[in-house]
């Protein structure tokens, strides 16, 4: 029985985002042997220190990119961890384990086979950037970006690397990812009882989970820093008025007005901020004795109403590190093998997401993973698939195969929300439960029809009472949704929607358990 849990926050990057703002993820870890009752921000179940991480962008705008896309390429990137270049570092007393991993990690990072070059801080700036927005007065901009920089990191790189090696036990089915939270945060909502019930929902689920799956459960949450989103349209059309697309409000703001629009540097002093507020409170819930074990019979369901400037070095190791989030991910409009965004990432050190659609091509997908982890480090790369049940079933082996088949060491992940959104017969989009559960379910056939692991899922949802996604056992009709519709992007699952949904995963994974045949061995990875 796993006694103890510890909670680990993690900002991440989305599909558009590469800075801090572009970190939107939180972890938690279940101890299967500690008797230490306090939470930290990371999912590890032994005493170690609290972590934090972000999503991919989603579509997400990387704070480095976003903010940084008109600085001088001379300019160091503060968002990056990392000692003074110009002095050498001198670990003191370094773990050989560590030391093992940051030497790993530093030869994935530096020139990944051939085409693309040395990585540097600041190389992205040569590749096409998409998703950025255009701010109107750039001495406003360098402004905030000169603030931004001397802000203390978000989180630190210990914890990333933490988070990679559970990473990689998720990998290797010894572990399995709950990753969950909003779609995109808001200025408006900023509020501890909103962060306090997600946080639950989430030990919740992963308590059921652990139960059903009698592994760890790593649990990150899209938490302290889901500010920007990548749009499919630049502008947004209403009555014959067109305006620039809503895109977080690290950007610009979601009323329909041009002031509202006008992309404002301003608000990525108030993103972190607000990451920072709202990370010191998940560390005071994990550490304080809110997650504590003991104290799961309390979590009850009662709902309230309701820039590179993040990269820097790791003087311990001289890697370089994204410090606004513990996890990053690239998502389905920014993941082209040339273009800034990927640039970015092979650079730096955190473990990363790549969000993949029925689009995908499976040897650009090998292509993109052998650019992201030239060194095929466990627990450096998580694909997170999203692609509707049906689509999942014909075009997600083909991908586990060209995996496999290059050798490539990867923790598979299911994100049933984003191939399974609809418009209701009211104009508001959302999502059947229904039709997400096909989706995992497909998730687990095809990994049991591979002999590969299905290492976990990735979930946009609320530990508030909201009315955004239909169906579920506690039934959300097209009529209901306008009752309690507050997203201000994509619909979430809510409270009572996210535990059914952690059942039926945790009857899933206790099947694979005791199924002999759902028992695989490294060689049937192509480990």
């Amino acid at each position: 029985m796993y006694e103890s849990m510890r909670f680990v926050m993690l900002p991440g990057l989305s599909s558009a985002s590469i800075p801090f703002i572009a970190i939107q993820s939180l972890q938690f870890h279940l101890n299967p042997t500690s008797t230490n009752n306090g939470c930290c921000c990371c999912c590890c179940s032994d005493p170690k220190p609290h972590q934090i991480s972000h999503p991919e962008p989603h579509q997400h705008h990387p704070p480095s990119l976003l903010s940084l896309q008109t600085r001088s390429p001379s300019r160091p990137i503060s968002a990056v961890h990392a000692p003074d270049s110009a002095k050498p570092t001198k670990p003191a007393a370094v773990k050989t384990t560590a030391a093992a991993a940051a030497a790993a990690t530093a030869a994935a990072v530096e020139a990944p086979r051939g085409l693309e070059g040395k990585w540097a801080v600041d190389s992205w700036r040569s590749k096409k950037a998409l998703q950025l927005p255009e701010y109107p007065n750039q001495e406003d901009l360098e402004s905030v970006l000169k603030t931004i920089e001397a802000f203390p990191p978000i989180v630190f790189a210990g914890e990333a690397r933490s988070l990679e090696e559970r990473l990689g036990e998720a990998a290797l089915g010894r572990a399995f990812l709950l990753q969950g939270g909003d779609c995109a945060e808001s200025f408006k909502e900023f509020n501890a009882n909103n962060i306090r019930d997600t946080f639950r929902i989430l030990l919740q689920m992963g308590v059921v989970l652990m139960f059903g799956g009698q592994m760890p459960v790593i649990k990150v949450g899209r938490m302290a820093g889901q500010f920007a989103k990548p749009r499919s349209d630049h502008f947004e059309e209403k009555n014959g008025v067109k305006l620039p697309s809503y895109r977080g409000d690290n950007v610009n703001g979601d009323a329909f007005d041009e002031k509202s629009r006008i992309p404002d540097p301003q608000r990525m002093i108030r993103a972190y901020c607000q990451a920072a507020a709202t990370l010191n409170l998940l560390r005071a819930f994990a550490t304080g004795g809110y997650a504590a074990m003991q104290r799961v019979t309390h979590w009850n369901l009662d709902f309230t109403e309701h820039s590179e400037q993040g990269d820097r070095q790791d003087s311990t190791s001289g890697l370089h590190y994204d410090c606004s989030a513990h996890m990053l991910w690239v998502g389905e409009r920014t993941r082209q093998l040339d273009g800034a965004h990927v640039e970015f990432l092979r650079g730096v050190a955190n473990p990363l997401g790549i969000k993949v659609s029925d689009k995908m091509d499976p040897n650009e997908l090998v292509k993109l993973i052998d650019i992201l982890n030239p060194q095929n480090k466990p627990g450096r790369i998580t694909i997170i698939t999203r692609m509707g049940a049906e689509n999942m079933r014909v075009k997600l082996p083909h991908l586990i195969r060209a995996v496999r088949r290059s050798g490539q060491i990867v923790t598979w992940v299911s994100d049933p929300m984003h191939g399974n959104t609809i418009k209701a017969p009211c104009g508001l989009k959302t999502r059947p439960f229904d039709a997400i559960r096909a989706e995992v379910r497909a998730f687990f056939d095809v990994h049991d029809q591979e002999g590969s692991h299905p290492g976990g899922v990735h979930l946009e949802m609320t530990g508030q009472n909201v009315t955004e996604c239909i169906g579920g056992s506690r039934t959300v009709t097209f009529d209901d949704l306008s009752s309690r519709y507050h997203t201000h992007c994509d619909p979430r699952l809510n409270a009572s929607q996210s535990l059914e949904l952690a059942f039926i995963i945790a009857e899933r994974l206790r099947k694979r358990r005791i199924t002999p045949t759902s028992q695989f061995s490294p060689n049937s990875m192509g480990l």
